[in-house]
């Protein structure tokens, strides 16, 4: 009896460290340490590449989007959203010609769409992953057709649209080349792509801190912010694509780090031996969150 209670305490002890992997990938979207989350399997007719590596879950990506969506008041926490979608329409408005017809990838609740006016764009068609960002998208004077899919998969046909948009959701896809490739083949041979997503050493002091504290209280670390796209490999990735007369723009914005909201809600979402890692995080004396976006501009 007493080896048979043994051997059932050490299975109980052997189960904690899996169950406390599986909760930190829900919390996080992202891979524990001990094992990757699976990828998604790409929409029907796609191969996916052998051998590649999906730093994201894309499901579980898509859950919490339409879980933001239907937050009370989500413009409360869209402001950065909001700023850059008005910078590229901006953007779009200092190029001296209509667009009869506009893509804006990774749409969301429409953060480009409400800066724009219809004597700039005539149509636009919206995309997004999640279904209920698009039902609660900010009204626009633009006729709008709303398309629920992935950014990685654009369902259509080649040299369709004079203009594709993107703000601030390229940087959660697996695949940014063939992002790219996508968005170059459904545009016109004269089109425009001008787009914004978070890049270089965005959240630099936040990685850093996560992973010193829990290397104090873990004696090691998962992911626990997403890997960001080198300023200096834009470039290379959209001429690769097809794209030519290129410009890349840094705009760096900066916030104190436990005004973060996000790192405030974690106090109250993580579990134990993740909670000890964010209240030392916070408590980490001047700590910056630096949010680098770059605005990318270039033309089929």
């Amino acid at each position: 009896m007493r080896r048979g209670a043994r051997e059932a305490e050490r299975m109980r002890g052997l189960a904690r460290p899996a169950l406390r992997a599986r909760w930190c990938r829900r919390l996080w979207a992202l891979p524990a340490r001990a094992a990757a989350a699976s990828p998604p399997p790409p929409p029907a007719g796609a191969s996916p590449a052998s051998g590649a590596l999906n730093p994201f879950d894309r499901r579980l990506k898509r859950k919490q989007k339409n879980w933001a969506a239907l937050q009370a008041e989500p413009a409360k926490c869209d402001y950065l959203r909001e700023e850059v979608g008005g910078r590229i329409a901006d953007r779009v408005f200092d190029i001296t010609r209509t667009f009869p017809l506009a893509l804006d990838v990774g749409s969301g609740r429409g953060y480009i769409a409400q800066h724009l006016n219809k004597e700039t764009v005539e149509k636009l068609i919206q995309v997004d992953i999640a279904e209920n960002a698009l039902k609660n998208a900010v009204e626009s004077e633009i006729p709008t057709v709303k398309v629920v899919a992935d950014e990685e998969f654009l369902p259509f046909k080649e040299d369709t649209f004079d203009l594709v948009v993107s703000s601030l959701s390229l940087h959660w896809v697996n695949d940014l080349p063939k992002a790219f490739r996508e968005i170059h083949q459904v545009l016109k041979p004269d089109g425009v792509f001008i787009g914004a997503m978070f890049g270089g050493d965005t959240l630099y002091e936040l990685r850093c801190s996560l992973q010193l504290a829990e290397l104090e209280r873990e004696g090691g670390f998962s992911p626990h912010v997403s890997p960001f796209t080198a300023v200096a490999d834009l470039g290379h990735l959209l001429a690769r694509a097809g794209f030519n007369t290129l410009t890349v723009v840094i705009i760096s914005k900066r916030t104190i780090g436990q005004n973060n909201p996000e790192l405030l809600e974690c106090k109250n979402r993580c579990l134990r031996f993740l909670l000890h890692v964010v209240h030392l995080a916070a408590e980490i004396p001047q700590t910056a969150t630096a949010f680098g976006f770059v605005v990318i501009h270039g033309t089929s």
